[in-house]
C-alpha cells in the first residue's frame, strides 16, 4: 500500500527542492524526519510537513479505514519535485534597459510504503497477480522481414568559389 502527500506552488525551485529530496529517497521514515530537521535549506521545513502529511495519511487508513499499517516499517519510496508554472520578472537595467528573470515554482510530491522487516516491500493481491503474469513465458513473436541497409550516394565534387 501506498501513501501519498502532495504540496503544490511551493516558491522553491524544483532544483532546489530535489537537493533536499534526493537525502530522504529511500530512507525510513524516522530516518527521514532527523535528517529533514538538521538539514540547514529553507525548504527543508516545507519538505518535513508534507512527510508528516504523507505520515499521518498513512496513520489515518490504519486507523480509520482498518488497514492494517506499520508505521514503523514505512519508508520514502519516491520523492519527486516538478516544474510548477513560471513567474516571469523585470529588473531595471542600466541606460534605461530592463533584464527579465524568471521565478520558479515547484510541486513536491512524496510517496510511502510499507516494507517488511527483511527489507522487502509489501506486495499487494493486485501486485503478486501483476508478478506472475509478468513471469510467465511469453509466446514467440514472429519476426519480421529485415530491409538490406540503403546504398550511400557518391559524393560529388564541390563548386571552387568565383573570385
Amino acid at each position: 500500500m501506498e501513501f501519498r502527500a502532495e504540496a503544490r506552488y511551493m516558491r522553491v525551485s524544483p532544483q532546489k527542492a530535489r537537493l533536499v529530496l534526493n537525502l530522504i529517497k529511500g530512507r525510513r521514515v524516522e530516518e527521514a524526519r532527523n535528517t529533514l530537521a538538521f538539514t540547514k535549506k529553507r525548504v527543508a521545513a516545507t519538505v518535513a510537513k508534507l512527510l508528516q502529511s504523507a505520515i499521518d495519511n498513512a496513520n489515518f487508513l490504519s486507523t480509520e479505514k482498518g488497514l492494517d499499517v506499520d508505521l514503523d516499517n514505512l519508508y520514502v519510496k519516491q520523492a519527486v519535485a516538478n516544474d510548477g508554472p513560471r513567474m516571469k520578472r523585470i529588473r531595471p537595467a542600466p541606460m534605461g534597459r530592463a533584464y527579465h528573470y524568471v521565478r520558479r515554482i515547484a510541486h513536491i510530491e512524496i510517496v510511502l510504503a510499507e516494507r517488511n522487516r527483511n527489507g522487502t516491500p509489501v506486495e499487494t493481491a493486485a501486485a503478486g497477480e501483476k508478478a506472475a503474469k509478468v513471469a510467465a513465458p511469453a509466446k514467440p513473436k514472429a519476426k519480421a522481414k529485415t530491409k538490406a541497409p540503403a546504398k550511400k550516394k557518391a559524393v560529388g565534387k564541390k563548386a571552387t568559389a568565383k573570385k
